[in-house]
């Protein structure tokens, strides 16, 4: 149902020009969508809220407007909202009340009404001086009275008296303040003769939410008991009252509501100090006709708007109950739904682990798979040494003592293996805590990643999500100790023997080769200096050289080439080593693993507990599904109810 610009005009015209005759409908339509409660959805409909400090009369105008008596009394008299439907039926001769509240229905009479608004206020708010936000509804059908909907507030006060709560000035702004705020409320101030218009509490909430007072009026009530100056008040407008003053004259005592008319034309046709304020501003008659004329134009703007929103939020229920997962009914309902979970886990994995894509995660970088797995090899690839550290003070010592150590019955110019690999054992161990440290960082971070990515497909089966995590974890601890087991190997491997067939290797050790003489010869002249730079290491102390025999030095300087041309490959081997093992690892456990872990878990036995237990609701799932059910409803009614309205004014626009 949507509503062109054409519609609304023709709305407008129709509500204006042919009130007498037809806003019953418009109004019980608006009244209609106050029962079903269409504001608790965000939806405001035009309302005429009547406010006022306390005493300032507010009850005596709505008795006038109703024809008749409200709850009166020292304090605050009225402690809810009430909710006044006024309807006028030509066709009574005494009028029909009753109040609705609480999904109750009280008839009463004019001689009862009083006591059982009084009731059900005590039911509603409590025996004694309280106040709630629960309305009570009142519906007065009788002869003459104007269409008209209003909601009457408690009135303000800033000193609690006995039986009050120390905060009421608080509840009640709060109160006053939630139905006024809305730019569909018209405010209704209802003010003294006797006060000061711009110190009234009331004038100051209202200019709160209504600077320009373009959707207040005011009422001055008791004209005849302080009527010096009255004129000059409403003339000078000190409170911007954009919608205008009507002065009244409050029903005194026993009289009639029909001799309180009389009274109050009279008063204001004759008095010397009243009878200068303009007559279209003056009297109860007055203000019953203004307030149906702005009623029926607030509710001509604000219609069009109202269709749009009850359509939009509509639609937008409609969408969120569609996104709720399926409601399970049966147990191949539950596997059926496990499948698609699992399959979604599966994909979802592929995407942030294998294809480097995170659009279901675009502002988490944390769950970028890809991104952070490359991010930890290339730390783990800067941690490890490039080079071999070494004491530069005593260069190649430690080389030379292995030599020495190795020393057996055998041609001299030959280099023992032995103290090769004694050398290269060292340097491996000395670093073999690095690549642990690498893959045990890389599990802790793929078990949060998995156990997120389970989270996220299982979220509204709390059991399933349990069974799954469970069967992850397990799962993920089995292959963390199996990279754990697979880096010892590798460390193990390199520290067993030394062997490679990369060129770069020859290549390298022939280079750094080169000055192995000069080297030699450099050291066992006395004359030259204590230290020298040496290729790759950079400079060394030789002092300590001198006089070590020369086939030694120059085995010792051979190991430290042959150790750091190798050293490369050693630690290219563990880094492309463990990039291959983490990359086929996280291969298997997306394709394979994970699902079979799960699936084992979940159905591989006899149980179907899981399964069962997911045909059971998490009760913010189960909550959630019906309230989107309740508000459809209630939407969908209320757009019934505005679409019949809507078809009326269509119809009368075109006779």
């Amino acid at each position: 149902m949507e509503l062109s610009c054409n519609d609304s005009k023709q709305t407008i015209n129709f509500l204006t020009s042919s009130y007498n005759d037809q806003i019953r409908p418009v109004l019980d339509a608006v009244d209609r969508l106050r029962q079903l409660k269409v504001t608790q959805e965000g939806i405001q409909l035009p309302t005429i809220v009547v406010v006022g400090d306390q005493s300032s009369g507010k009850s005596s105008v709505l008795e006038s407007l109703a024809g008749i008596s409200l709850p009166r009394g020292q304090g605050i008299c009225t402690r809810v909202p009430l909710i006044m439907r006024l309807q006028d039926d030509p066709s009574l001769s005494s009028p029909l009340l009753h109040l609705e509240y609480k999904n109750k229905r009280v008839t009463a009479s004019e001689s009862t009404i009083t006591v059982a608004v009084e009731s059900a206020t005590a039911e509603i708010a409590g025996v004694g001086k309280g106040i709630s936000d629960t309305p009570l509804t009142l519906v007065v059908r009788k002869k003459g009275v104007p269409d008209l909907t209003m909601v009457d507030l408690p009135g303000i006060t800033r000193v609690p008296v006995h039986g009050q709560p120390e905060n009421i000035y608080e509840q009640i702004a709060s109160i006053i303040m939630q139905y006024i705020k809305p730019a569909e409320s018209i405010i209704l101030n209802v003010l003294s003769a006797s006060v000061d218009f711009p110190t009234c509490e009331s004038i100051r909430m209202s200019q709160q939410v209504d600077g320009k007072g373009e959707r207040t009026l005011a009422v001055v009530t008791k004209a005849d008991k302080s009527p010096e100056g009255l004129l000059e008040k409403v003339a000078a407008d000190d409170v911007n009252i954009g919608l205008g003053y009507v002065c009244v004259r409050n029903r005194i005592g026993s009289e009639t509501y029909e001799e309180a008319r009389v009274a109050e034309a009279n008063l204001f046709e004759t008095h010397p100090q009243l009878s200068g304020i303009d007559k279209s501003i003056v009297g109860i008659p007055v203000l019953a006709k203004k307030l149906m004329r702005i009623q029926a134009q607030s509710i001509a703007k604000y219609l069009p708007d109202i269709v749009k929103q009850i359509n939009e939020k509509l639609s937008h229920n409609v969408s969120d109950l569609d996104a709720m997962p399926e409601q399970l009914v049966s147990v191949g309902d539950a596997l059926r739904a496990f499948m698609q979970i699992t399959s979604k886990t599966k994909e979802m994995l592929r995407k942030l682990l294998i294809r480097g894509e995170f659009d279901d995660f675009p502002i988490d970088k944390q769950m970028h798979g890809t991104a952070r797995l490359s991010e930890m090899l290339n730390a783990y690839a800067k941690e490890l040494p490039n080079d071999i550290p070494m004491n530069k003070k005593f260069f190649l010592m430690e080389e030379i003592e292995l030599l020495e150590e190795s020393r057996g019955i055998w041609l001299p110019n030959f280099l023992p293996r032995i103290a090769f690999l004694t050398l290269l054992q060292r340097k491996v161990k000395e670093v073999s805590s690095i690549p642990q440290d690498f893959v045990e960082k890389v599990w802790t971070y793929l078990e949060d990643l998995v156990l997120r990515a389970l989270d996220e497909a299982s979220e509204n089966y709390p059991s399933l999500r349990a069974c799954s995590r469970r069967a992850a974890q397990n799962l993920m601890e089995k292959m963390r100790e199996r990279s754990i087991q697979n880096v010892k190997e590798i460390i193990e491997m390199e520290m067993f023997t030394d062997y490679t067939f990369n060129p770069d290797y020859m290549k390298m050790w022939t280079e750094l080769m080169v000055p192995r003489q000069s080297f030699v010869e450099f050291v066992q002249n006395t004359y030259n200096p204590t230290k020298m730079i040496v290729k790759v290491v950079g400079e060394v102390d030789v002092a300590h050289l001198r006089g070590i025999r020369d086939v030694v030095v120059e085995q010792a300087f051979d190991m430290r080439m042959r150790l750091i041309s190798y050293w490369k490959i050693v630690v290219l081997r563990l880094v492309d080593g463990l990039a291959l093992h983490v990359s086929y690892a996280v291969k298997k456990l997306v394709d394979n693993e994970l699902e079979a872990a799960i699936s084992k878990e979940v159905i591989g036995g006899e149980r179907m507990d899981v399964i069962e237990k997911m045909l059971e609701e998490p009760p913010a799932t189960a909550v959630k599904r019906e309230r989107l059910k309740k508000s459809i409803q209630l939407l969908k009614e209320s757009k019934e109810v505005v679409a019949k309205i809507l078809d009326r004014i269509s119809l009368n626009g075109t006779d």
